[in-house]
């Protein structure tokens, strides 16, 4: 069952509201709640913004998945540096980019709604496993940069994620300096991947390979992929979905 309510990040945006989508199993129980970014991109491909969804929903019910899904709409404002739209709202840091040019990270802003707006509402409202355990976060490309900080900086309620293609090269020095100052609890889980044709962008091979190690010495339980003929899209994240179900479920 897939039900759909529109909601409003205060702080962030009083002119936009977002749809959050949230999918429940159609069987009795308590269920796992993995919150993703970019909702709209995750169920349908009529409302994914290229036209193709990561098929999330089809892939729940094929085959399914004792957990409830959370999907958070983005903000589509397309002038990023006056309206703060997705680039801010998915950053948890200040940076500068030459498209777009400076941009104000309202990551936090952001993260705030998620842990404690957003999740007080699903636990009261659904049959979910409230604890942190049982609490997990997921997200692609800046989402999947947004998974990282919430595993570092709202570890007390997120126990598990999966970032995948994380846009880690925005600010790579704020990312190595996140991490390396987290204490991560050691039941911490993360799925991270990369695809194929998308890791040779400027130097995100190598990035990549030291932020997994440094994860690895920091003690995260890591599962690390380079997904073959994988791109920086919908269609090969919709194919990562088996990898990191798996992983979440450890």
């Amino acid at each position: 069952m897939l039900d759909i309510f529109q909601t409003e990040i205060e702080k962030l945006t009083k002119k936009e509201e977002r749809k959050v989508y949230v999918y429940t199993p159609d069987y009795k129980g308590n269920f796992p709640v993995l919150y993703m970014f970019d909702g709209h991109n995750l169920f349908y491909d009529e409302e994914a913004t290229y036209g193709k969804s990561w098929g999330l929903l089809k892939y729940l019910e094929e085959n399914e998945v004792p957990l409830i899904v959370v999907g958070v709409e983005c903000n589509h404002h397309p002038e990023e540096h006056r309206y703060g739209g997705r680039l801010s709202e998915y950053s948890p840091f200040d940076f500068s980019d030459p498209e777009w040019g400076d941009i104000k990270g309202r990551g936090k802003i952001t993260m705030d709604f998620f842990a404690y707006e957003l999740k007080p509402y699903i636990d009261e409202n659904y049959p979910t496993l409230p604890d942190r355990k049982h609490t997990f976060i997921a997200g692609s490309s800046m989402g999947g940069l947004m998974t990282l900080y919430a595993l570092s900086e709202y570890n007390d309620v997120f126990s598990r994620g999966a970032a995948l293609s994380p846009s880690i090269i925005f600010a790579p020095e704020r990312v190595f300096d996140m991490v390396n100052k987290t204490k991560y609890p050691k039941d911490t889980v993360l799925y991270m991947d990369y695809g194929q044709y998308e890791i040779g962008y400027l130097n995100t091979r190598e990035l990549y390979g030291e932020l997994s190690s440094l994860l690895i010495k920091k003690k995260v339980l890591l599962e690390s992929r380079i997904v073959p003929k994988g791109r920086h899209n919908e269609a090969t994240w919709e194919k990562a979905i088996p990898f990191f179900m798996e992983t979440l479920f450890y």
